[in-house]
């Protein structure tokens, strides 16, 4: 157990740690998010990220994609070394910082707790090195996120020969930007429709889409409208996963919880004859309707490359 003398981010992580180690806080088990532990300790963000971080390097935590960090799962008894904590002197040397490094520790960051965790401060408290050391590299949050977002967008890319046909490829090209949107789902809450992001990287998904519409005698206007409006279907759906994420962190229920506990409303809407048709057809539905986001998305798909079709068809 820390003195109280030690730094706070060393008490919060002593006392996370004491719970791991008591079965308070089991294996694949969620532990307190950076938001949580700020509200129970009363300290900074950056404070809180710094906590989990020497729980990361001691290898008692670990963060999982649209999970957040859990408890690690114990190492084999035939392989377990002694525990020893780290010391200042084992984090990462500032020289041994890089732009991708850093990226790459923001992406980390923001699949387990959110877009709303990313700092400057935080990721240097992820990396072990100084508060400022990030600037050397990246100017600025803005120019981080975005940074993140072309390493995010970049992470797939298409055949160099294409499936046969228009829809095809436009199948192939949005079920790849859901698979991203999907591996870091922060990704949606990056940008508008409005106000494009400038990014190679997203450019190459664009250029996809375009180059599958181009040939069939549309308007550039037309084609530009199909691809932002394919574009604008998938983030539609995906800024949900994001918005859930956040939902549970902030209420501490599932969406299953928080479902139930929207029983007594949702009995009282059905009762009602200000709404028949939803009536009859929630009372339709044997086992409920479960929303499900993937397959919300595939659903949708068909529906839209149909419309799609029309259109070139009359081109």
């Amino acid at each position: 157990m820390a003195s109280q003398s030690a730094p706070p981010f060393r008490r919060i992580a002593d006392e996370i740690a004491r719970r791991i180690a008591e079965g308070a806080l089991a294996p694949g088990e969620r532990v307190p998010s950076t938001r949580q532990i700020a509200r129970e300790w009363g300290v900074a963000l950056a404070t809180a990220t710094k906590a989990l971080t020497a729980l990361r390097l001691e290898g008692l935590v670990e963060a999982r994609p649209r999970v957040g960090t859990v408890v690690a799962a114990p190492a084999p008894a035939e392989g377990r070394v002694p525990f020893r904590r780290r010391s200042p002197s084992a984090l990462l040397p500032d020289h041994e910082l890089s732009r991708e490094r850093i990226v790459r520790a923001a992406m980390d960051l923001a699949d387990g707790e959110g877009l709303g965790a990313v700092s400057m401060r935080s990721v240097a408290a992820r990396l072990g090195v100084a508060a400022m050391s990030p600037y050397r590299y990246v100017n600025s949050k803005d120019d981080l996120v975005l940074l993140m977002a072309d390493a995010a967008f970049g992470e797939e890319t298409y055949p160099v020969e294409p499936p046969e046909g228009w829809r095809a490829r436009l199948e192939l090209g949005a079920r790849t930007l859901w698979g991203i949107h999907r591996r870091h789902p922060w990704l949606s809450q990056v940008g508008s429709l409005t106000r494009p992001l400038m990014l190679p990287a997203l450019m190459a998904h664009a250029e996809w889409a375009l180059a599958a519409l181009d040939g069939h005698g549309l308007e550039p206007e037309t084609m530009l409208d199909l691809h932002v409006l394919l574009y604008g279907y998938v983030h539609g759906i995906a800024v949900h996963l994001e918005r859930e994420a956040q939902a549970e962190a902030a209420t501490g229920l599932s969406e299953d919880q928080w479902m139930d506990r929207q029983a007594p409303a949702f009995a009282a809407i059905t009762v009602a004859t200000r709404y028949p048709v939803f009536t009859r057809i929630a009372n339709s539905c044997k086992d409920g309707y479960d929303l499900d986001l993937d397959t919300l998305f595939e659903f949708g798909l068909k529906p839209l490359l149909d419309g799609i079709a029309l259109i070139i068809e009359a081109a």
